[in-house]
């Protein structure tokens, strides 16, 4: 492959995506950006990698012990189902794009500086009233933009003080595996797996996945956590302003 530079590229993204728990959709997407691929391949080069590495990082965190099922299949089961509609219904999504970065913005800057120092233990976990429309809604918001979701439900776990920062990065890799099985059965029905001439990518971020699945899981603590969580954040903000401003122009 002629744009070589993406592999080590891809493997950082890897490294850093799983190392919280994410499988990195947005990251491949903004580097994938600058090079000539189509938007289909894009999206499953995307999500196959998003796949891969959560599927790498969720086995790493429940090894760790770091991974509560009773806690985390509400927000799992109500996630599926909405977020097959956020992908198969159309909505104008430049505006919402740009208020979705910022939202992740706000929260970047709140777990890198209000959280600092904060006790990493959990608060109370919420009911099933609470927990249900959550994973339905950030299921939709996963479906409309075309990413896994971990990126929605990460900072709504910490701020929420539903979960500490491990078991919130296992309950999101559990949540991005299952969402990215279904956008990649969603388009395998719809338009087929269409994929670039990347395959080389796929080794590469299998590769940063496990050595950051593995440093989150077993050795990084939690606020080393939730600054990484916070530059993901920041990385995905700026990839849904590019896609928001691409909408714009055309």
């Amino acid at each position: 492959m002629s744009e070589w530079w993406l592999i080590p590229v891809f493997f950082v993204i890897a490294l850093l995506y799983a190392s919280v728990g994410h499988g990195g959709a947005s990251g491949y997407l903004a580097a994938l950006s600058f090079v000539a691929v189509r938007p289909d391949e894009m999206a499953t080069t995307a999500l196959t990698l998003n796949l891969m590495v959560a599927t790498v990082a969720f086995i790493s965190f429940k090894r760790a012990g770091h991974f509560d099922g009773r806690f985390a299949w509400p927000f799992i089961a109500a996630s599926v189902p909405a977020a097959f509609l956020g992908g198969v219904v159309p909505v104008p999504l430049h505006l919402y794009t740009m208020l979705l970065a910022v939202a992740l913005g706000v929260a970047a800057i709140r777990l890198a500086v209000t959280l600092h120092g904060r006790n990493e233990d959990a608060g109370v976990k919420p009911n099933l009233a609470l927990a249900l429309p959550v994973g339905g809604g950030i299921g939709w918001l996963s479906g409309a933009v075309g990413v896994g979701g971990g990126i929605f439900l990460s900072p709504v776990l910490l701020l929420c003080r539903w979960a500490g920062p491990k078991q919130t990065a296992a309950a999101s890799a559990a949540f991005i595996l299952v969402n990215s099985a279904a956008g990649l059965g969603g388009r395998a029905v719809r338009v087929g797996l269409e994929y670039a001439t990347l395959w080389p990518l796929l080794a590469a971020a299998l590769i940063g996945g496990l050595v950051g699945a593995r440093l989150g899981a077993n050795h990084f603590s939690g606020t080393v956590l939730k600054r990484l969580l916070a530059v993901v954040l920041v990385v995905a903000a700026v990839k849904l302003l590019m896609t928001a401003a691409g909408a714009i122009r055309t």
